[in-house]
């Protein structure tokens, strides 16, 4: 970490250290509001914000953990630290639970499921004797540490900042790791992650495991801190509160999980303290106030407030180039898997079909890779080279045939394995993260050659095994000549070294056989020339490539065989100069290549 963060990091921290003896109560009550506040929001910029998964139960979860830890402590009068420990656990068996049950839903019936298990639990805590019905459960006990009792206000504002704080410095440390790249690259899509061996619906379901716990501290902190559970403050309108919070602050912003927290309680007491003054019926009132300066947050400030206030400073966009981190130093590297000899059979595709109803869009195509060559799958468009690929990868399944790949046949196995096996692969249309930097697309691409899960990242136990994934991922920009631009932003690149930028994060995957789809699609003629340059060299260090490519002019130069298909079929099979001589290569491209 730089200078500067580590300097406002301790002024943050010397001022919160000092308000209790500054300000009454009513300020650090709220103060504390505003914390435990901050802690469900944080769950929910994670999981919305960075993860792209919306969720309308959180203030559920926070409703589990203190009822659990009110139950536990008033009528089993067990410690409440015990209860922390039953909080949390009964709060991850839930979240898990409704995870595996809810995550797989896609779109607008996400959200929706949300609402529906949020209200559920709320009216089960209302329902349920040994709760307390509609009443709730009072008399919780206080929390000690030591003799020290934390029952006054003051006492109590110290232990939930320092969780916050710690809350923080989890969620820092997660996102910059193995299992941070891959939650940022969520809203890149399913096949993005299978494409580097990463399950997309374990990360999401880790991750609203995550947002859920945070929701359970919370939770656990409210219930000892007002003595008092009922199931009001638990329901879906005070979900959608801690959602705005986040959204107000920033949802891709850490920082705008607290700022957004202190805005809608600091709105929500003023509100309450202004309205009576204007009219009777402020009760009914508040909540339209409310929603009304919401609107106007996010009509002038979509960003939230964080993002108010980068554009305020005149921070550059997302092309900028961020500070170079200290250079690492040199750790063992990451294990390599041992490659075939040159020449052995790689890939084997035997009478591949593929039928969408009554159309045939691959008709018993047949063909080999071998170990070290450059093998190009061409054909004009509508000739099913792209479904082709696809089979290949096992991003769709294959009719009738086979395909083998290291003597193994993956016909029907998920895409993630197929990618752990050692196939590594690049999109026709770019998959990269742009609001990521350049060696942190790279090290995505070393995901399943490491183990690091959540709990290990966040608290910091992955670092020998980051070190690793960074020299890889620095190696492998070297290769591709972007070593000295390693943190630059992703986005900032033009098209032809975003595909370059690709093949590198393939490269970090350790691959066999590296399946390139479309890779000069939209290039300039330098920049495919470039393109060639590198692939010949990745060739002659033995990496054994196939390229699926419309532009026969670029594979001819760069390939040692040609595969033709037209139609859906395998028209010809051979070398580039007995393709290009083949009449019916001719007459499929109608002559472009005389």
């Amino acid at each position: 970490m730089s200078r500067r963060p580590l300097i406002l990091c301790a002024v943050v921290i010397a001022v919160l250290a000092v308000v209790p003896a500054l300000f009454g109560s009513f300020t650090v009550s709220l103060l504390n509001d505003i914390g435990i506040g901050a802690l469900v929001a944080l769950g929910l910029v994670l999981l919305t914000g960075v993860g792209g998964a919306t969720s309308f139960g959180q203030a559920a979860f926070v409703g589990i953990a203190a009822y659990a830890t009110a139950w536990l402590s008033t009528t089993q009068g067990y410690s409440p630290w015990i209860g922390l420990l039953f909080a949390l656990l009964l709060t991850g068996l839930s979240a898990l639970a409704i995870g595996l049950l809810t995550l797989r839903l896609g779109g607008h019936f996400l959200p929706l499921s949300t609402i529906a298990w949020g209200l559920s639990i709320a009216m089960l805590f209302g329902n349920v004797d040994a709760l307390g019905r509609h009443t709730g459960l009072s008399n919780i006990p206080p929390l000690f540490i030591g003799g020290w009792s934390l029952a006054d206000p003051r006492a109590m504002y110290y232990l939930i900042w320092a969780i916050v704080g710690l809350a923080f410095l989890f969620s820092h440390n997660l996102l910059r790791s193995r299992p941070g790249r891959a939650i940022r690259s969520l809203r890149g899509g399913a096949t993005l992650l299978a494409s580097v061996g990463a399950d997309a619906y374990r990360v999401r379901l880790s991750l609203f495991v995550t947002a859920a716990l945070f929701a359970g501290l919370a939770g656990w902190l409210y219930a000892h801190m007002n003595r008092f559970v009922s199931p009001s403050p638990f329901d879906v309108r005070a979900s959608i509160e801690y959602l705005l919070m986040a959204v107000a602050g920033g949802l891709g912003s850490l920082v705008g999980a607290l700022v957004g927290a202190g805005l809608v309680l600091v709105l929500k007491n003023g509100l309450q303290d202004v309205l009576p003054l204007i009219t009777q019926r402020a009760g009914q009132l508040e909540a339209v106030a409310f929603a009304v300066l919401f609107i106007a947050l996010l009509h002038f400030a979509r960003g939230g407030l964080m993002g108010f206030v980068r554009r305020l400073r005149g921070r550059k966009g997302p092309g900028a180039a961020r500070a170079p981190a200290a250079p690492l130093a040199a750790v063992e590297p990451l294990p390599h898997r041992a490659l075939p000899a040159r020449g052995a059979p790689i890939l084997s595709v035997q009478g591949a079909v593929k039928r969408f109803g009554g159309l045939v869009a691959v008709n018993d195509v047949s063909f080999d890779v071998a170990a070290g060559e450059i093998v190009g799958l061409i054909g004009p468009n509508g000739a099913g080279k792209s479904t082709m690929f696809n089979l290949l990868t096992c991003t769709l399944p294959m009719s009738s045939g086979s395909v083998r790949f290291l003597g193994q046949d993956i016909a029907g196995m998920p895409q993630r394995e197929v990618a752990r096996l050692g196939l590594a692969r690049t999109f026709q249309h770019v998959k990269l993260r742009p609001q990521m930097s350049l060696l942190d697309n790279v090290a995505l691409g070393a995901h399943s050659r490491t183990r690091s899960g959540v709990l290990r990242a966040g608290l910091r136990l992955d670092r020998a095994e980051e070190r690793q994934i960074l020299q890889e991922a620095q190696r492998q920009l070297e290769r591709i000549g972007l070593g000295d631009r390693a943190h630059e932003l992703a986005g900032s690149l033009p098209l032809g070294t975003q595909r370059i930028l690709e093949i590198a994060r393939a490269l970090a995957a350790d691959p066999v056989l590296l399946v390139l789809d479309e890779p000069a699609a939209g290039l300039r003629r330098k920049e495919k020339m470039a393109l060639g340059e590198l692939l010949r060299k990745l060739r002659d260090e033995g990496v054994t490539i196939l390229i699926v490519e419309h532009d026969m002019d670029f594979v001819m130069k760069l390939v040692d065989r040609l595969v033709v298909m037209n139609f859906g079929a395998k028209l010809v099979e051979g070398a580039p100069a007995a393709v290009r001589a083949d009449e019916r290569v001719q007459a499929a491209y109608l002559g472009s290549v005389a």
